[in-house]
Protein backbone atom coordinates (compact mmCIF):
# COMPACT_ATOMS: atom_id res chain seq x y z
CA UNK A 1 0.00 0.00 0.00
CA UNK A 2 0.93 3.90 -0.13
CA UNK A 3 0.27 6.80 0.79
CA UNK A 4 -2.25 7.08 -1.74
CA UNK A 5 -4.46 4.71 -0.22
CA UNK A 6 -7.75 6.00 1.19
CA UNK A 7 -9.86 3.40 2.78
CA UNK A 8 -8.32 2.16 5.78
CA UNK A 9 -10.34 -1.92 5.08
CA UNK A 10 -7.17 -2.01 2.30
CA UNK A 11 -5.39 -2.07 5.30
CA UNK A 12 -6.61 -5.18 7.28
CA UNK A 13 -6.20 -7.20 9.33
CA UNK A 14 -3.43 -4.83 10.81
CA UNK A 15 -0.12 -7.02 12.09
CA UNK A 16 -0.58 -7.00 15.84
CA UNK A 17 2.41 -4.61 16.41
CA UNK A 18 1.33 -2.35 13.88
CA UNK A 19 -2.26 -1.71 15.81
CA UNK A 20 0.03 -1.74 19.00
CA UNK A 21 2.28 1.35 17.99
CA UNK A 22 -1.09 3.20 16.75
CA UNK A 23 -2.63 2.36 19.76
CA UNK A 24 0.54 3.70 21.80
CA UNK A 25 0.66 7.10 19.14
CA UNK A 26 -3.22 7.83 20.33
CA UNK A 27 -2.45 9.96 22.65
CA UNK A 28 0.24 11.67 21.38
CA UNK A 29 3.61 12.26 19.65
CA UNK A 30 6.15 9.80 20.88
CA UNK A 31 9.43 8.87 19.91
CA UNK A 32 11.06 5.30 19.41
CA UNK A 33 12.09 4.29 22.71
CA UNK A 34 8.92 6.15 24.15
CA UNK A 35 6.71 4.01 21.94
CA UNK A 36 8.83 0.50 22.77
CA UNK A 37 8.21 1.59 26.55
CA UNK A 38 4.39 2.38 26.19
CA UNK A 39 3.79 -0.30 24.24
CA UNK A 40 5.22 -2.85 27.21
CA UNK A 41 3.28 -1.11 28.95
CA UNK A 42 0.07 -0.85 27.80
CA UNK A 43 0.49 -4.80 27.33
CA UNK A 44 1.65 -5.71 30.52
CA UNK A 45 5.34 -6.82 29.30
CA UNK A 46 3.37 -9.13 27.48
CA UNK A 47 4.96 -7.60 24.53
CA UNK A 48 8.06 -6.06 24.18
CA UNK A 49 8.88 -4.78 21.07
CA UNK A 50 12.66 -5.04 19.52
CA UNK A 51 14.06 -1.79 18.19
CA UNK A 52 14.85 -3.10 14.73
CA UNK A 53 10.83 -4.24 14.69
CA UNK A 54 9.99 -1.37 15.91
CA UNK A 55 11.60 0.84 13.03
CA UNK A 56 10.36 -1.53 10.11
CA UNK A 57 7.60 -0.87 10.78
CA UNK A 58 7.51 2.63 11.57
CA UNK A 59 9.02 2.67 7.93
CA UNK A 60 5.88 0.87 6.79
CA UNK A 61 3.42 2.71 8.51
CA UNK A 62 5.17 6.14 7.33
CA UNK A 63 5.01 4.51 3.70
CA UNK A 64 1.28 3.71 3.81
CA UNK A 65 0.15 7.32 5.57
CA UNK A 66 -0.57 6.05 9.19
CA UNK A 67 1.96 8.31 10.79
CA UNK A 68 4.02 11.16 10.06
CA UNK A 69 7.75 12.72 11.89
CA UNK A 70 6.62 15.52 13.99
CA UNK A 71 8.93 17.71 15.20
CA UNK A 72 10.53 17.23 18.70
CA UNK A 73 9.28 18.92 21.51
CA UNK A 74 10.78 21.46 22.86
CA UNK A 75 12.09 20.22 26.15
CA UNK A 76 13.91 17.31 24.23
CA UNK A 77 17.30 18.14 24.17
CA UNK A 78 18.61 15.45 22.04
CA UNK A 79 18.24 15.94 18.42
CA UNK A 80 18.72 13.01 17.60
CA UNK A 81 15.24 11.44 18.40
CA UNK A 82 12.26 11.14 16.02
CA UNK A 83 9.14 11.42 17.02
CA UNK A 84 6.08 10.09 15.25
CA UNK A 85 2.38 11.44 14.77
CA UNK A 86 -1.05 9.35 14.36
CA UNK A 87 -2.32 10.97 11.43
CA UNK A 88 -5.67 10.86 10.61
CA UNK A 89 -6.06 8.15 8.42
CA UNK A 90 -3.89 6.29 11.45
CA UNK A 91 -6.65 6.79 13.58
CA UNK A 92 -9.39 5.73 11.18
CA UNK A 93 -7.62 2.93 10.70
CA UNK A 94 -6.66 1.84 14.22
CA UNK A 95 -10.27 2.46 14.60
CA UNK A 96 -11.22 -0.35 11.70
CA UNK A 97 -9.18 -2.74 13.35
CA UNK A 98 -10.41 -2.15 16.70
CA UNK A 99 -14.21 -2.80 14.95
CA UNK A 100 -13.00 -6.28 13.45
CA UNK A 101 -11.01 -6.96 16.27
CA UNK A 102 -14.22 -6.60 18.87
CA UNK A 103 -16.58 -8.62 16.27
CA UNK A 104 -13.98 -11.59 16.80
CA UNK A 105 -14.07 -11.78 20.07
CA UNK A 106 -18.09 -11.52 19.57
CA UNK A 107 -17.56 -14.37 17.00
CA UNK A 108 -15.25 -16.39 19.50
CA UNK A 109 -18.01 -15.63 22.45
CA UNK A 110 -20.63 -17.21 20.21
CA UNK A 111 -18.85 -20.24 19.24
CA UNK A 112 -18.24 -20.84 23.16
CA UNK A 113 -14.31 -20.20 22.66
CA UNK A 114 -14.30 -17.13 24.95
CA UNK A 115 -16.09 -16.90 28.19
CA UNK A 116 -18.63 -14.10 28.76
CA UNK A 117 -21.82 -13.16 26.82
CA UNK A 118 -22.47 -14.11 22.59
Amino acid sequence: MTKETSDPQALLPLPPVTFHILAALADGDRHGYAIIQEVAARTGGELKIQAGTLYRSIQRMLEQGLVVEARALEDDDDERRRYYRLTPFGRATAQAEARRLAQMVRLARAAGFVPGKA
